[in-house]
C-alpha cells in the first residue's frame, strides 16, 4: 500500500505547482538541485518539528501535535534523570519498521552484552507477523538496572536529555531530522533500514 501511494505520488510530482519538503537547503543540496531540474519549484521547510517547537506556545493545542503514530509515555524521560550524563544509549527503530522475532532476540542479546544502559522503544507490533513483541525473562534479568523498555516516548526531549549520549536508529527521516537536530552521535542497523536515500 505504501509502495503504490508513492509510486503515484511520484509520478504526480510534475504536475503540481510546487513541491514542499521537511529537510533544509544545507543538508540536501545536491538532491534539492537535482528535483529542481525536474519537477516544478521545490521549497524547504525543514526541519519542521523545530519550527513548532520554537513558534508555537506551550500552552496552545498544537504544541502537543507530533509526528509519531503511538501514544508516548513519560516513565522514560523520569528514568533518564536518575542516570548519569551521556551513559545511555537511545535505541529506535521508528513507527513502522518491522523484524523477525529471531532478529529482535538477537539484537536484545547484543544490547545486554554490552553491559551499557540503555533506552528501547519496543512497541507491540516491532516482530512481524506476530500481534505482541515479548522478550525472554532472562533478557529483563540480565539488563536489571540499567535498562528502560517503552512501547513509545517523546523522541525529541529524550534526544535532548542530557543522560543520551547515542541514538540507535533505522534512520528513518524524522529519526534523522531529530538526531541531527539534536547535533546526535548515531549508529544505523544496515538491516533496519526503512528508507535507503536517508540511510545511505
Amino acid at each position: 500500500i505504501m509502495f503504490n501511494f508513492f509510486v503515484h505520488e511520484t509520478a504526480a510530482m510534475s504536475q503540481a505547482s510546487g513541491v514542499v519538503i521537511n529537510t533544509w537547503d544545507e543538508l540536501d543540496t545536491d538532491l534539492l538541485d537535482a528535483m529542481s531540474k525536474l519537477l516544478p519549484p521545490v521549497y524547504t521547510v525543514g526541519p519542521l518539528h523545530l519550527t513548532v517547537r520554537n513558534n508555537v506556545s506551550k500552552e496552545s493545542p498544537l504544541a502537543d501535535i507530533g509526528s509519531n503514530l503511538w501514544k508516548e509515555q513519560d516513565a522514560p524521560l523520569r528514568w533518564l534523570d536518575g542516570q548519569p550524563s551521556n551513559s545511555v544509549m537511545y535505541v529506535n527503530f521508528g513507527s513502522i519498521t518491522v523484524m523477525s522475532k529471531e532478529h529482535l532476540l538477537e539484537f536484545a542479546w547484543g544490547l545486554a552484552n554490552t553491559g551499557y544502559a540503555f533506552l528501547w522503544n519496543v512497541r507491540p507490533d516491532l516482530v512481524k507477523g506476530d500481534d505482541e513483541t515479548t522478550l525472554p525473562p532472562e533478557f529483563f534479568a540480565a539488563t536489571e538496572g540499567r535498562s528502560m523498555l517503552s512501547t513509545w516516548c517523546p523522541q525529541e526531549k529524550v534526544l535532548e536529555h542530557e543522560a543520551v549520549g547515542i541514538f540507535l536508529t533505522h534512520s528513518g527521516w524524522n529519526s534523522s531530522l531529530e538526531g541531527i537536530s539534536a547535533a546526535f552521535q548515531w549508529c544505523v542497523g544496515p538491516s533496519l533500514r526503512s528508507s535507503r536515500p536517508t540511510a545511505a
